[in-house]
């Protein structure tokens, strides 16, 4: 679907940065509102769903996922990742949004009360969009967390993303950390005939590893079959060898290691919002903003989805974050004197 015209003689009402879930909740209920809107994405649309797994089952159920009053069918209760990028593709498609894929902000000035938004596109061409508002919607997916080690960033074997077992199949994998995320990629690189190990800092797994899952990691550590290394955290890397260092003791081991998956989490980018002099609580990475209408403290600044959460990124989810789209739309249509929808 082509992008909706934009003409820059007449500034939009909102601009919106995002096309996840939470940034089409937004642009859905601003259409919904009457307000003219632009949405962009550095990536194609609901960009952070294609870098899951390939294989992975949504927690939540599929009507906590929906958007914009499109039910969300399917014939099992929780959604598939190939479920969640087909449907939020319909939900695009059915509202008629259109999203300019592949056109990231490059910066955003702000006069009084008007914005001027740059942007560049994959081609290289770049733009100029005026705007009364913005809405940054841009995820959790700014920048991984660290491990920490000295080099970390030399080493092309230390990945912060995965999506299927096979290309490390034979191969020597270290998986960091004690989540959701870390667990489930242990198992299947298990399963799939990688000789596989974990690191994790505190003692026991994160409390929020799903209850059907627990039972086979907790089995398969007890066994030794997958090799946990508790209180730990990777020191350093070596041709062909990583060494992990207990914390409490300092005592190092060394095992082989050809890959290093670094599932221990992201955090938002929040530069647009530094940019626009939205300060950020430095303990908890939460732009200060009114939940109840999603405003930040510069005025004409909103933010939707995950990166209202800051550093913890379990606080807001999709199904909570789609919330905001309603809020953000509300507010802004009565500053505009505009009915709400």
């Amino acid at each position: 679907m082509p992008p909706e015209s934009t003409d820059t003689s007449e500034p939009l009402d909102v601009i919106i940065v995002g096309a996840g879930p939470c940034g089409l909740a937004v642009a859905v209920a601003a259409k919904e509102c009457g307000l003219d809107y632009a949405i962009l994405d550095r990536g194609c649309i609901t960009e952070s769903l294609t870098h899951y797994p390939s294989y992975m089952t949504f927690f939540s159920t599929a009507e906590r996922l929906e958007i914009g009053d499109v039910p969300f069918t399917i014939p099992e209760p929780k959604p598939t990742r190939r479920d969640a990028l087909a449907y939020y593709r319909h939900v695009v498609a059915h509202h008629g949004i259109g999203v300019r894929q592949y056109e990231e902000v490059t910066g955003i000035e702000r006069e009084k009360d008007a914005f001027t938004v740059h942007t560049r596109a994959r081609d290289g061409r770049e733009d100029c969009l005026a705007s009364r508002a913005v809405v940054v919607a841009t995820g959790g997916f700014g920048e991984p967390n660290r491990l920490g080690f000295e080099g970390e960033d030399r080493h092309r074997r230390v990945i912060h993303y995965y999506k299927e077992p096979f290309p490390f199949f034979d191969q020597d994998v270290l998986v960091v950390g004690g989540g959701n995320s870390a667990v489930e990629a242990a198992l299947e690189l298990y399963r799939n005939g990688v000789r596989v190990r974990m690191v994790h800092f505190a003692e026991v797994l994160d409390r929020g590893v799903k209850p059907w899952v627990r039972p086979d990691i907790e089995n398969r550590i007890e066994s030794a079959e997958i090799p946990m290394h508790w209180r730990s955290r990777v020191a350093r890397l070596g041709p062909g060898t990583a060494t992990v260092v207990e914390e409490g003791t300092g005592d190092e081991t060394e095992v082989p290691n050809d890959w290093v998956l670094a599932m221990t989490g992201w955090r938002p980018d929040a530069a647009l919002l530094k940019g626009l002099g939205v300060p950020t609580d430095p303990a908890t990475g939460i732009p200060a903003h009114d939940p109840a209408t999603m405003a930040t403290t510069t005025p004409g600044v909103y933010i939707a989805g995950v990166i209202a959460a800051g550093y913890n990124a379990n606080k807001i989810f999709i199904e909570n974050g789609r919330e905001h789209g309603g809020l953000i739309a509300a507010d802004l249509a009565a500053r505009l004197n505009l009915p709400a929808g």
